[in-house]
């Protein structure tokens, strides 16, 4: 079994409070919610107004397939019209017993 973990920062230049930083926040987690079948929350600088990290995890029988079911969330929220900007992205593919 193999697990494929994702560090996803954000930048919401906009967000002049954490109200319109969960507002962008919900709005992304729900979409890629609905689209794919992967864990997705909020993990780093809860805090702060106009930066967001979400960690994103998937499980699989191959490791190859669990990375790429990441690279589409990664490139579906690119894509997306929203309010923030991706910046560094990170992907850790683990093997569990």
């Amino acid at each position: 079994m193999y697990v494929a973990v994702c560090r996803l920062e954000l930048e919401i230049p906009a967000a002049a409070s954490l109200k319109d930083k969960r507002r962008v926040l919900q709005s992304v987690i729900s979409r890629v919610r609905n689209k794919f079948r992967v864990a997705l929350a909020e993990v780093d600088a809860q805090e702060q107004w106009g930066h967001a990290v979400l960690g994103i995890s998937t499980v699989s029988n191959n490791g190859g397939h669990a990375r790429q079911v990441l690279g589409e969330v990664v490139r579906f929220i690119e894509g997306l019209r929203m309010d923030a900007d991706v910046g560094a992205v990170d992907f850790e593919i683990l093997e569990a017993l």
